[in-house]
C-alpha cells in the first residue's frame, strides 16, 4: 500500500521557519517532522510513499537523495589518488519515495490529481505533511475496508482555547466556565484512507481536496469518519513546533512508536 503525503504548501503560517525549507522539512527532535509521519506509517509496514511536492521542492528532493550518506558510518579514502569511500554502519530505512513536483500554486486536491499515475489502480493512504498522530494505522485501514465506501478520514475532537461565555440577550455574560472538550467540533485530522476512484472528485489543480470533493464524497454516502481520541498536533506555528519538539526531548512524543 501507498501513502501520499501533501508537502507543497507554503506554510505562511509559520514564515519565521518555512521561507528557508518547505513546512514539512521543519525539524523537531533533529528530523523534519515529514519523516515523523513516514515512521508512524512504517512502523505498521507501510513504506512506499509518494510526496506531492511543491514549494521549495529541490529541498526535499535533496534530502532524500542524501539520505543514505548522512545516516551512515563512512570513511573517504584518498590516499591511492581515487575517492574511494567505505560505509562501515548503515542506519537506513526499507522505503520506497517518489517525490513528485506537483506545482508551486497547485491546490490540495490538485496536487492528489498529479500523482494518480503513481498511486495505481489500489487503494492508498494520503495525509497532510505537517502534523503527527498516534492513531492505529492498521485499525483506521480494517475499519475502512469494513464499510467499502470510497473514503474514510480521521476525526478528532480538540479541545477550546478559551473559556465558555454565557451571553445573554443584553450582551451580559450571564455565565463562565472554562472550557471543556464537549464544546469543541470533530475536525479533519487527515491520516485518510482512499480507493482509487477517489481521482473522479478532482477536477484539476484549482480543486481544494476539502471542499468540492469531500463534499460531494459526503452528500453521496460515501465518506466515512474514523474517530480517534488520541494524540493529534498539527505544526501551524513556531509554538507548536516547540511543542513537539519538547514532547520529544522528554521522551513522551506520543506518536514515536518505533524504537531508535
Amino acid at each position: 500500500m501507498k501513502v501520499v503525503l501533501l508537502a507543497g504548501g507554503l506554510g505562511t503560517r509559520i514564515s519565521e521557519e518555512s521561507q528557508f525549507r518547505p513546512k514539512p522539512m521543519i525539524e523537531i527532535g533533529g528530523k523534519p517532522i515529514l519523516w515523523h509521519i513516514m515512521k508512524e506509517y512504517a512502523h505498521y509496514g507501510i513504506c512506499e510513499f509518494i510526496i506531492c511536492a511543491g514549494y521549495k521542492q529541490h529541498i526535499i528532493k535533496e534530502w532524500f537523495a542524501d539520505y543514505f550518506l548522512h545516516n551512515c558510518d563512512v570513511t573517504f579514502d584518498y590516499t591511492s589518488g581515487r575517492n574511494d569511500m567505505i560505509i562501515h554502519e548503515r542506519h537506513i530505512e526499507p522505503w520506497r519515495v517518489t517525490v513528485v513536483d506537483t506545482g508551486l500554486n497547485t491546490m490540495t486536491g490538485g496536487r492528489i490529481k498529479r500523482v494518480q499515475k503513481y498511486v495505481g489502480n489500489e487503494t492508498f493512504m494520503m495525509t497532510y505533511g505537517d502534523g503527527v498522530c498516534d492513531v492505529d494505522i492498521e485499525k483506521l485501514l480494517a475499519f475502512h475496508r469494513s464499510h467499502g465506501k470510497t473514503a474514510t478520514l480521521t476525526a478528532v475532537q480538540l479541545e477550546q482555547q478559551k473559556g465558555v461565555l454565557d451571553i445573554g440577550g443584553n450582551n451580559a455574560v450571564k455565565a463562565f466556565r472554562e472550557k471543556n472538550i464537549s464544546d469543541s467540533s470533530f475536525i479533519n485530522a487527515g491520516y485518510m484512507v482512499l480507493e482509487p476512484k477517489v481521482f473522479d472528485y478532482i477536477e484539476g489543480d484549482d480543486t481544494v481536496f476539502e471542499r468540492e470533493p469531500l463534499e460531494r464524497l459526503s452528500a453521496e454516502g460515501e465518506l466515512m469518519s474514523y474517530t480517534h481520541k488520541g494524540f493529534w498536533q498539527c505544526m501551524d506555528n513556531k509554538r507548536e513546533m516547540d511543542a513537539l519538539e519538547k514532547l520529544l526531548a522528554t521522551g513522551k512524543a506520543p506518536w514515536k512508536k518505533w524504537e531508535e
